[in-house]
């Protein structure tokens, strides 16, 4: 995934439940501005904040190892 597409899916998320950018980032604990930087898909953004971002909206992350190198 690139840093773009992780950042439509917060988005779409986000709306989905209803929530605005303000309330998504206090119930996140992160600031509005990390949270704006991060839906538009911000590269350097930092991936401790975007997992307290994903866990606010009852989203996991998951990591896939290709079968050649497990």
């Amino acid at each position: 995934m690139t840093p773009e597409e992780i950042g439509h899916l917060i988005r779409k998320t986000r709306k989905a439940q209803g929530l605005r950018q303000p309330e998504l980032a206090a119930a996140s604990g992160v600031g509005l501005r990390f949270l704006v930087e991060l839906e538009r898909g911000k590269p350097t953004a930092q991936i401790g904040k975007m997992l307290d971002v994903l866990s606010a909206l009852g989203c996991a992350l998951t990591i896939t190892i290709p079968e050649d190198r497990r």
